[in-house]
């Protein structure tokens, strides 16, 4: 099938204002679609989940089609999807429920290649219980995290390993389902950061191997907040905080006060959005098989851009890319022989382009790569960039770099 990037486009109105985004890792735009379903959640009535009363049926539906298609678009049981402020938040709540059963000299490992948000909650956890944290190092002249890397880190006091689906900074995918196996031959939990590998590939927790996989919503076009999957039964395991009168039901005893039906309802037409973007967009087939025909389309298409931009910046001169993983998600990092990357992000924003410099949270893999805190100019591609928009990023940075 063809991938028709100008009906895309269209369906995004923040693209009118002309710039040219390249900064979708950090959040993408959001389509017109989405922005309606907001406005008719909170345009009808709304109250308290129940059956009663229009509000509270209406409440009941969204949470309901919420759940069902965050299920849809990871492979998960609906029973097993938490509504979270941010994935920050819910990894902060979920490693202070987990290190609960933890014991003094029991390990927890991460990876330098993670965003913080999938290191520092476990770095306190473990701090606070007393258990040891084992660091997973990735390579930073290929940028590859191999699974023997990981488990070289794993032993019989292994509770849990910490590893991302995709590099935010590099876009590193690793074998997530070989590592799985390896946490799991131990007795651990494996506890997957998929924030910015949903935003571009197909997930099937199962298939992963992940006991607990979040991601956010806002980097698939859809509103700012996050989310969890998981077993139901697992989750029916764990004793979180919560107050008195609030449920105990899974998944709802992890969710914290009245939920934001107007964000859920958002997210339940992200979902659609994407099903819309592949083969069977006129409806035929299930969610599901609607998604990864979509993925594969917009693979497709943010493949051909990628190399595109690669094959262009290796004849700039002066220009590092660290991005060099095989299996890697859209997204570029570059640095500049002797030029602040900062300088890159100001120039390329006088005309227009928006692709930010920096290290995006990811510390740990930035200060690895050599680079710093500072990081690079990180230039991230996703469903609604076209060629016009890679054009006049690369005329931009030669002009810059003159």
């Amino acid at each position: 099938m063809s991938y028709d990037v100008g009906a895309v486009r269209a369906q995004f109105p923040a693209l009118r204002s002309g710039t040219a985004h390249f900064d979708g890792p950090g959040g993408t735009q959001t389509p017109a679609s989405v922005i309606a379903a907001i406005g008719e959640a909170m345009s009808g009535p709304l109250s308290i989940r129940g059956s009663a009363l229009p509000g509270e049926v209406n409440a009941e539906e969204i949470v309901r089609g919420f759940r069902q298609a965050m299920a849809d678009l990871l492979g998960a049981d609906p029973g097993g999807i938490v509504f979270g402020r941010s994935a920050t938040q819910l990894t902060y709540d979920f490693s202070r429920t987990l290190s609960r059963a933890w014991s003094p000299g029991d390990e927890v490992v991460v990876s330098r290649l993670d965003h913080d948000a999938n290191i520092r909650p476990w770095v306190h956890a473990a701090e606070r219980a007393g258990a040891v944290v084992r660091w997973a190092d990735f390579d930073p002249s290929t940028g590859e995290l191999p699974p023997e890397a990981v488990g070289a880190q794993i032993t019989g006091r292994t509770r849990l390993v910490a590893v991302t689906g995709a590099s935010n900074l590099i876009g590193t995918r690793p074998d997530i389902p070989a590592i799985a196996r390896l946490a799991h031959g131990a007795g651990a939990l494996l506890y997957v950061d998929g924030v910015h590998l949903t935003a571009h590939h197909p997930v099937d927790v199962e298939r992963l191997g992940a006991d607990f996989f979040v991601c956010s919503p806002y980097k698939f076009f859809g509103p700012h907040h996050g989310v969890l999957a998981a077993r139901p039964e697992l989750l029916g395991a764990l004793r979180p905080d919560k107050l008195a009168p609030s449920s105990d039901a899974v998944p709802e005893r992890f969710e914290l006060g009245t939920l934001p039906y107007e964000s859920m309802a958002g997210t339940r037409a992200a979902v659609d959005f994407l099903a819309g973007l592949g083969a069977g967009a006129d409806g035929a087939g299930g969610r599901r098989e609607r998604l990864r025909s979509a993925y594969a389309a917009i693979d497709a298409h943010e493949t051909a851009l990628r190399e595109s931009i690669e094959k262009a910046v290796a004849e700039l001169g002066g220009v590092t890319v660290h991005s060099r993983s095989a299996e890697r998600t859209p997204t570029l990092l570059l640095t500049f022989e002797g030029r602040d990357s900062a300088d890159a992000y100001r120039s390329l924003a006088r005309s227009g382009v928006h692709a930010p410099a920096g290290s995006f949270y990811a510390l740990e893999a930035s200060r690895h790569l050599g680079l710093g805190d500072s990081g690079g100019l990180r230039v991230g591609l996703c469903a609604y960039n076209d060629t016009d928009d890679v054009e006049r990023l690369l005329t931009g940075l030669s002009d810059w770099l003159r």
